[in-house]
């Protein structure tokens, strides 16, 4: 059962740190930093931090951006993720419902990290001040964590032991929909291929080259026919980077190309990554070169504790009867459905899956904000993406909901992604997912029975399933 005491005290928190959180997620939109060099970013949430009273710890994992602000002692140890990285490419204006870039910027918000690593912020500071209001042991933790596009930055931060002291964490994520995110995320691995061959002139002396290009293209064919061979749930992609120069009259001496092999679990992946470097040797032998292979990052499976996702439930379905927007806000929401493709529409119930809406989408129909809670439902297959939250679900018990922060088929990595990253029903999301993680964390502070049965069951997990960080010990986060 929910606890009406700690929801009034959290929710009054909340409404008095309105402004700061709008304002700090607003500074964020506003400067939007690609993985690992979100300096301004970084530097804003721990400005917050300090001014709310948390002590300060940064270079977390030796990575610059990444941070924690701690409050508290003693047990339980309560972590709350915050993301605040943006994509590049997806330089957008704020709500409006026509794409339209700003001119000298080139990133852009479109995943809703300044609302993400903001939420979170929430949570911790409500966290915090009823710890400090009730006299209550525990400590809260606020970690900053950088690069979660395309960076693994958690799993970084997990190699070194950062998570290894908590006692359970949560995270949220912006979306449509507002449910639990039951689902289990793919594993993958980020791989770079180099092919190094001989250069040579391509009429007058082509049988003295080795073509780097030619072995990458082969690479990329024989990996196609791979595809038809590997589960349903696995997934290949691939970026070429470097293909040798623009010279047709040259034989390209090196050329190189970025996978991301995804599968169900580390083993799976494991062994799926093992199938690609073989094609990647198979390409090399078949020109003549050298291949060079180098893992750029990598992450598990997500594996949430279902013993603290119902207990997240009851507390967002107690939000539910306080949904509600504006005329103004359903119209803008209406603009941006209407901007969206024929085939974004179609899918819109469909993408909803990847944010715990299993069985009951239907709810959603003709919705264009939603204003409800989705059942909690226990998916039978996984999200087909993946989330470095994942490393951290492993090293402790870890929950996530998603609240509506946008209208309904918004695709994430869009450019209508970005200019809703303002809109006053985004913040409405954020506030709610600060809420739903706070009272959640309080709740299990005050339940020991509760949290031995939280960590019995990530024992249970652990045991069956041994944990070992997928990302090898000499790799380092890369910037773009």
């Amino acid at each position: 059962m929910t606890n009406i005491n700690h929801q009034k005290f959290v929710n009054n928190i909340i409404f008095e740190k309105e402004e700061l959180l709008i304002e700090t997620s607003k500074y964020l939109w506003s400067h939007p930093e690609t993985r690992f060099e979100e300096y301004l970013s970084s530097k804003k949430l721990l400005t917050v931090l300090e001014e709310e009273g948390f002590q300060i710890e940064e270079n977390l994992a030796d990575i610059k951006t990444a941070f924690k602000g701690e409050y508290g002692q003693g047990k339980p140890i309560i972590g709350f993720l915050g993301e605040f990285d943006a994509l590049s490419g997806l330089s957008q204006k704020a709500l409006t419902d026509i794409e339209q870039a700003i001119e000298g910027q080139t990133n852009g918000h479109g995943c809703g990290h300044n609302l993400l690593g903001v939420g979170s912020l929430g949570a911790a500071i409500a966290t915090k001040a009823y710890l400090k209001e009730n006299n209550l042991s525990g400590t809260v933790i606020y970690y900053g964590c950088p690069g979660e596009e395309g960076g693994s930055g958690k799993t970084f931060m997990s190699r070194a032991g950062v998570f290894d002291q908590l006692d359970y964490a949560f995270c949220w994520h912006p979306s449509p929909a507002n449910a639990i995110m039951s689902n289990k995320t793919l594993a993958n691995f980020q791989v770079y291929f180099r092919f190094k061959g001989i250069s040579s002139h391509a009429a007058n002396s082509p049988e003295l080259g080795r073509s780097a290009l030619d072995a990458v293209e082969l690479m990329n064919v024989g990996v196609n026919y791979l595809r038809e061979h590997m589960p349903m749930t696995n997934r290949i992609h691939y970026a070429l980077t470097n293909t040798g120069g623009i010279s047709p009259n040259v034989v390209q001496s090196n050329a190189e190309v970025l996978y991301l092999i995804r599968a169900e679990n580390l083993s799976e992946v494991n062994e799926l990554l093992d199938r690609v470097k073989n094609i990647a040797q198979g390409a090399a032998l078949m020109t003549g070169t050298e291949c060079e292979i180098e893992i750029d990052k990598a992450c598990s499976d997500y594996s949430p504790n279902r013993k603290m996702e119902e207990i997240m439930y009851q507390y967002l379905k107690e939000e539910e009867k306080t949904i509600s927007y504006t005329k103004e806000e359903l119209d803008f929401a209406e603009n941006i459905w209407d901007s969206l493709t024929q085939g974004e529409k179609g899918n819109a119930r469909k993408m909803l899956q990847s944010f715990g809406v299993i069985k009951d989408s239907d709810k959603l129909e003709n919705m264009k904000l939603s204003n409800i809670v989705n059942d909690y439902t226990i998916p039978e297959t996984p999200m087909m993406g993946s989330s470095d939250v994942a490393d951290v679900s492993w090293v402790t018990p870890t929950a996530q909901c998603t609240c509506t922060t946008e209208a309904m088929g918004t695709p994430l990595h869009t450019w209508q992604m970005v200019s809703q990253g303002l809109s006053t029903y985004a913040f409405k999301g954020m506030f709610r997912a600060s809420s739903v993680m706070a009272n959640t964390a309080i709740h299990i502070l005050k339940d020991e029975q509760l949290l031995k049965a939280i960590k019995k069951e990530h024992k249970e997990k652990l045991e069956k399933y041994p944990y070992k960080n997928p990302i090898p010990d000499n790799v380092e986060p890369s910037t773009l």
